[in-house]
This record gives C-alpha cells, sequence and structure tokens, in this order.
C-alpha cells in the first residue's frame, strides 16, 4: 500500500542509492538530487566487512553487489601487522570470533551501476546542488538548488558525504561546524604484482590485507583487480599539533613521490622499494568530525552516513555503518503502519539509536589510528608486547554488532509509546 509520505535524498552515493532502491520497492515516491552531472563518488574501492553486507542483505542488494564484485563470495579479510622498519618483524595475525567473518571488496563505480541498474532513471536528478535546506509554513522541508530551484518533501535523508549541507541544517546555522583536519595526510597508490615480485618485495601481499606500522605513519596493503594489482595507503599523521579547522577544499591533490619518501624518511627493504614504485599518487587530507554529533535528526531531516559520522578509515569501517544508518532507517519507514503522522516517533527511535552506535566506532577508529602508528623501532619488544594485547578485537565490536536488535527495541518502544494510531 503506498505511503502518504514522499521523502527527498540528498546526495547520489553509495547509502543514498541503497536506501533509494529498498524505499521505492516499498512503494514510497523518492526523488534523489545529486550535485555532480552524473554518478561519480570518489575513491577506488570500497571495503565492506560482516556488519556491512549483513545490512546489504538486510536491504535486499546484496546480491547485486556481489556480482559487480571482482569476488565470487565474501571471504576474511582481516589483516596481518608487520613492522615497516628493516626487518620487517611480524607483529600480530588478527583473528575473529566473528560468526560470518566475509567480506567484500569493490570500486565504488561498480557499487554504483549495480544500484543504478535496480532504479527507476527518474528518480535520481543529477546536477541539483543542495545549497540549504528550511522549513516551509506548511511544515515540509524545502530544498534549494544552486539553480534557484526548490523541492518540498515530508521527509530529507541527507546523504550527503563529508561536506554536508543537511549536516549545517541540523546543526543549526549558529553552531560551529564540528569537520576537522587531526593533521593526517594519506598517499594512495596502486603498483602491479609483478612490478612488486621484479622489484624484489619479499613480503607477501596477494593475500590478507597487510598494515605496516611505524611511528607515526604505517602503511595498509590490499589487493584488487583479481589479486594482480595491490592498493597502497600511506598514513602520515603530527601528533603533537591539535586539530585544524577544515581545510580549503579541494582536499585532493596530485604530489610528487619525492615528498612522500622525504615525508618517511628511512624505512624497511620491503617498504622502501614500495615507496619507490608509487609514482602516481594521490595526498588525501582526511577529515572527521570531533566532537561527533549527538543528534541525527532536526525536523523531518534525517543524516545518515558520513554526513552524519565521518570518520577516520582505520578500521575501514565508515561506509559500514552509513548501511547500517540505512538498514534500521528503512525498516522503520517501511513498517505497515508507517505515516505521515507518526514520522517524528519514528525518526526518534533512530536518533535514539544510531548515534551511540556510529559515534563509538568513530571513536575506536581514531584510536586505531593512534595504535598502528605507535610502534617504535628503538624499542622492537615492547613496542611489539603492547602492539599485540592493544590489536585483540578492536574489529569484534564493529564486525559482530545485531542491528536487529536495534530494529525490535525500536518497534518495542514505538507500541509502548503507541505511536501508531490502532494501538
Amino acid at each position: 500500500m503506498p505511503k502518504d509520505f514522499n521523502i527527498a535524498i540528498v546526495g547520489g552515493g553509495l547509502c543514498s542509492l541503497s536506501a533509494a532502491v529498498a524505499l521505492t520497492r516499498a512503494g514510497i515516491s523518492v526523488s534523489v538530487f545529486e550535485a555532480s552531472l552524473f554518478s561519480q563518488e570518489a575513491g577506488a574501492g570500497v571495503g565492506l566487512g560482516p556488519n556491512a553486507l549483513r545490512a546489504l542483505k538486510g536491504l535486499g542488494i546484496f546480491d547485486a553487489i556481489l556480482s559487480r564484485s571482482d569476488q565470487s563470495q565474501p571471504a576474511p579479510r582481516t589483516f596481518r601487522f608487520m613492522s615497516a622498519y628493516e626487518d620487517h618483524e611480524f607483529i600480530f595475525d588478527y583473528e575473529t570470533n566473528c560468526a560470518d567473518p566475509g567480506a567484500l571488496a569493490i570500486y565504488r563505480p561498480a557499487f554504483l551501476d549495480a544500484i543504478a541498474d535496480l532504479l527507476d532513471p527518474s528518480v535520481v536528478r543529477y546536477n541539483h546542488k543542495c545549497t540549504s535546506i528550511s522549513l516551509s509554513e506548511t511544515g515540509k522541508q524545502v530544498l534549494h538548488f544552486a539553480d534557484g530551484t526548490t523541492h518540498e518533501a515530508d521527509l530529507v535523508i541527507g546523504a550527503d558525504g563529508i561536506r554536508s549541507i543537511s549536516r549545517r541544517y541540523v546543526l543549526g546555522e549558529h553552531l560551529k561546524s564540528p569537520l576537522v583536519f587531526p593533521n593526517t595526510v594519506a598517499y594512495r597508490g596502486l603498483v602491479p604484482v609483478e612490478d612488486l615480485k621484479r622489484a624484489g618485495v619479499r613480503t607477501e601481499l596477494t593475500g590478507r590485507p597487510v598494515c605496516f606500522v611505524g611511528e607515526g605513519k604505517h602503511i595498509i596493503c590490499f589487493p584488487i583487480k583479481g589479486f594482480t594489482v595491490i592498493n597502497f595507503v600511506v598514513f602520515l599523521s603530527d601528533y603533537d599539533k591539535l586539530a585544524q579547522s577544515e581545510l580549503p577544499y579541494p582536499w585532493v591533490e596530485t604530489t610528487s613521490e619525492q615528498e612522500l619518501k622525504d615525508r618517511c624518511g628511512n624505512w624497511g627493504h620491503d617498504t622502501t622499494i614500495i615507496l619507490d614504485l608509487l609514482k602516481s599518487t594521490s595526498k588525501w587530507s582526511i577529515h572527521a568530525l570531533d566532537p561527533p554529533l549527538q543528534s541525527y535528526i532536526r525536523n523531518r531531516v534525517v543524516l545518515v552516513g558520513d554526513a552524519a559520522h565521518s570518520m577516520l578509515p582505520h578500521l575501514g569501517s565508515g561506509v559500514g555503518q552509513g548501511f547500517e544508518d540505512v538498514f534500521l532507517l528503512v525498516q522503520l519507514l517501511t513498517h505497515p503502519k508507517s505515516n505521515k503522522a507518526n514520522l517524528p516517533h519514528l525518526l526518534a527511535q533512530y536518533d535514539a539509536l544510531r548515534p551511540p552506535r556510529a559515534n563509538a566506532v568513530l571513536h575506536a577508529s581514531w584510536e586505531a589510528g593512534k595504535l598502528y602508528d605507535s610502534y617504535d623501532p628503538t624499542k622492537q619488544a615492547d613496542s611489539k608486547s603492547r602492539l599485540q594485547a592493544e590489536l585483540v578485537g578492536i574489529w569484534e565490536d564493529v564486525w559482530t554488532y545485531d542491528l536487529t536488535k536495534d530494529v525490535d527495541s525500536a518497534f518495542e518502544n514505538l507500541h509502548r509509546l503507541k505511536a501508531f494510531q490502532d494501538e
């Protein structure tokens, strides 16, 4: 049965299109507004952990995503941790107690194409840059676009990423933006496996992901393109400086290989070769929310994904939290008894459950980065034993989270509050 409310989604990325598919399948009128001329989410790929995959299955889009991945099935992608310095000492082999540890890697464009195939093309409107949101006298949320046009909706889902206009509305114009630059940059590049072997890299990089840990820096390595190419991300952080306000945009720039070498200093045999082979790197100024938002809603505007909880990438779990957001929100909005009148009750349940969960992962991601950057090569034994102790279980709370309990809790509260009219 069609709903008596309509929804506008700001942003045309992974979370927004996933929400649009699930909501339109339930008979809800949805319009997606994307600022660019076509679907183009930055970044080469995305890793989807076990919790993210459970959310995608719950949204009914997992099979479509899997069909566009290089993997035939999800597989565990737990990290091995190695010293970045000369001996490349083995530090830690992460083991998980997660009952379903399978993970999936997929190119962002492939993900977006898979979702777009499930949507009526008329649902997504490109070249619609949202500049502000307001509340009309009739209680509708009004989207204002750069070309001077507007769109009214009963509910707005803000899925417009880290530089979110929707977040600005939820915070209120009088509050300072919590988006900060924590003095962390990431240099990203791709190197064919054959080039690495030919140059003499000895560490096995074509299996599970590897994290080379160092002092104030670390390298994430994981295979893509059918294990023929290694994606490298070199993180450099200055923990002696306080987090700065948001840097001028854009945050991505091309850089020279010499700059990266100069900033990394003396590393070990394999890591030095890797730096030599990273010819066309892009430098990313990493941003995150600090402090995190305590509420993701205002009136009938609700935030999901990076708009709600932009976090550092050190647990690889930011997009997974976005899919968890979408899963719970869709369950609430598509309930047989959901309607325009009880939308505030539904959003209140979302807001009671999602900020504590996502903000806990946000905080853990900050701490994980500090941990990877804490290996002191002059105190190898002490550093190794401390890292081994602190790395145990760092992904368990992320991967084993039971979203169905949140759904059950939300509806128990809604029934208790008699939010549905016939109760």
